[in-house]
């Protein structure tokens, strides 16, 4: 199956007489696959998969677009065994395409800024069967270069820069993604930026992960709006009939926050007027202490704005979304975990910078 419909063609066929087994090496020489799919084919058929809803939908918009009419089944093996691909060139150490430093954006003294974040999200699993089984939970990290901030100038007449991204997704451990990570950093000239900032959620492990590594970090920040929402919740709590009360309460905390830092704020909320007879504030308040204890050494976010680096994890949380959650995440969707793992693949390649997935192909076939 071509693009330009299907092909006929005769080549050399060869029988092994000691263990029964034939091939074609013409086939591989050319890069047809099992299901005799021409290599253009096959990144068609990938692509629609990865993209679409569906698998099913991902062969519609495969005849739709481009003429050709495969199967449910065609679309998603084809789909998965490129995720397979991708994942067994990342753990041999490749990376792709050749490299090529991204124009770091100074902070507000002038030192040039690389970011790594990672967050991790949730998708349904199906046990054997059809049954239902435990979720698992799919990391997802980023090497990334935002936009730069007020403090840097840029040209009026020129487009903004917008966001430079690496993605590594998948049924990892913490442990298999640093290496990953390190590489799309590597690739890119993180080395050759002044200052490496992280930005995590708090989650168990992550500060541990980071340092590990990536030891040249200077600064591990936790992400402001985590910290917000902690603090959402109390004023809740101590509003909950009055969302406008709540709303209010949340953004003066929040100024705070962001005005004086994490340590300001927990001194002050210990010394709030709080309701003397509302078990549920205490019960909150006590989980916001809790937590600001913890991460205190995270939360000086005034001293964070002052040297112009970033104190949202907006990119990485972004990246689930857009990453793993428009495809896998989908209403009533339930997955395996070899299809799972390999999706992300798919998924984490085509949303990286341009160039990355057309580069995967040009050297899975050049090698």
């Amino acid at each position: 199956m071509s693009l330009f419909g299907r092909l006929s063609c005769k080549r050399a066929y060869y029988l092994c007489r000691r263990c029964g087994q034939g091939l074609c090496p013409w086939d591989q020489t050319v890069g047809l696959t099992a299901r005799n799919l021409t290599p253009a084919v096959e990144r068609l058929t990938a692509l629609a998969g990865g993209i679409s809803e569906s698998f099913e939908k991902g062969g519609e918009l495969l005849a739709e677009m481009a003429g050709v009419s495969l199967s449910e089944s065609t679309v998603e093996r084809t789909t998965e065994e490129v995720g397979g691909r991708i994942e067994e060139a990342l753990g041999q150490g490749r990376t792709f395409g050749p490299a090529q430093d991204w124009c770091w954006h100074p902070d507000a003294k002038g030192r040039l800024v690389a970011y790594v974040s990672h967050d991790a999200t949730g998708v349904r699993q199906q046990a054997a069967g059809g049954g239902c089984a435990e979720g698992r939970m799919v990391n997802v990290g980023m090497i990334y270069n935002p936009p730069p901030g007020e403090h840097v100038a840029v040209d009026p007449d020129k487009p903004r820069p917008r966001l430079q991204a690496r993605y590594v997704a998948g049924l990892y451990t913490l442990a298999e993604m640093g290496p990953l990570l390190r590489r799309q950093g590597g690739q890119v000239g993180m080395n050759r930026a002044d200052l490496w900032i992280a930005l995590t959620d708090g989650g168990n492990g992550l500060e541990d992960f980071i340092v590990r590594n990536f030891p040249l970090v200077a600064v591990v920040i936790l992400d402001f709006w985590h910290a917000a929402e902690y603090l959402a919740d109390l004023a809740r709590a101590v509003h909950p009939e009055d969302e406008e009360a709540a709303s209010a309460l949340r953004g003066e905390w929040c100024r705070l926050l962001k005005e004086e830092g994490g340590a300001v704020t927990l001194a002050v909320l210990r010394e709030w007027e709080w309701p003397s007879r509302k078990l549920a504030v205490r019960a909150q308040l006590a989980k916001v202490e809790q937590y600001f204890e913890n991460h205190l050494h995270r939360m000086a976010y005034p001293e964070y704005v002052a040297e112009g680096w970033q104190i949202g994890s907006g990119p990485v949380e972004s990246a689930c979304k857009t990453v793993v959650g428009q495809r896998l995440k989908l209403a009533g969707m339930r997955w395996g975990e070899e299809g799972t793992h390999a999706v992300c693949q798919v998924r984490a390649l085509y949303r990286s910078e341009k160039g990355q997935w057309s580069a995967f192909w040009e050297r899975d076939y050049a090698n």
